[in-house]
């Protein structure tokens, strides 16, 4: 029997060694949380809020980084990708952390952010915002673009250095109309949702545990 791509590629994910840590960490605090909450030293509570805060303040950080402001997140290694024509909206210099405005675009902590209307086949057009350290493509004074994505979670895109000719040729085909049909960002299950869930629920069974012990 085969097992589903999706099914083997959620697996290999939460098997990693960063999700599984993620998930011990956030396990704990809420148990900390909780117990201490519940019936625990007063010790207890403070550990426990004190380590939910920082869990939840990076998990939140992590979940803004992946998927705030229809700014694309990169590829997964070794996840599915494929290519795809892009009309080229706009392109600004913009400071890394904060995406402001800048006026250098050589300064250290600029990248350029290429506003693109993604228009892959078989789904409709999207626009969302890449930002790369260089003129990838040379879309400073290009109108259209080759991006290479993530077709079961299209958030994740790339401007490529050397796309194939053949998907450069299709670029430079493009109809500009077929922006106008584009949908917002796409979306999914924000970056950090899965250690979260996962980490309420070992939580719960370690609080359960624990007063059928006691």
């Amino acid at each position: 029997m085969t097992r589903h791509p999706a099914a083997r590629d959620f697996v290999r994910r939460f098997l990693a060694l960063d999700v599984l840590l993620g998930t011990a960490v956030v396990g704990l605090a809420f148990a900390a949380l909780a117990e201490g909450v519940l019936d625990g030293p007063t010790w207890l509570l403070v550990v426990g809020l004190t380590t939910t805060a920082l869990a939840l303040l990076c998990l939140g950080a992590v979940a803004e980084r992946g998927q705030g402001g229809g700014v694309a997140s990169g590829l997964r290694s070794g996840g599915p990708r494929a290519y795809a024509p892009a009309v080229v909206h706009s392109v600004r210099a913009v400071q890394r952390e904060t995406g402001r405005l800048v006026l250098d675009a050589q300064a250290a902590d600029s990248v350029f952010a290429f506003d693109l209307t993604v228009v892959p086949e078989g789904r409709r057009p999207f626009r969302v915002e890449v930002r790369h350290p260089l003129d990838v493509q040379g879309l400073l004074h290009r109108g259209r673009a080759v991006v290479e994505y993530d077709p079961r979670q299209p958030w994740r895109v790339l401007v490529p250095n050397h796309p194939p000719g053949e998907w450069v040729a299709r670029a430079a085909r493009l109809d500009a109309e077929s922006a106008h049909t584009a949908e917002g960002p796409p979306t999914g299950v924000p970056p950090g949702a899965q250690v979260l869930v996962t980490g309420v629920v070992v939580a719960v069974g370690l609080v359960g545990v624990l007063h059928l012990a006691g």
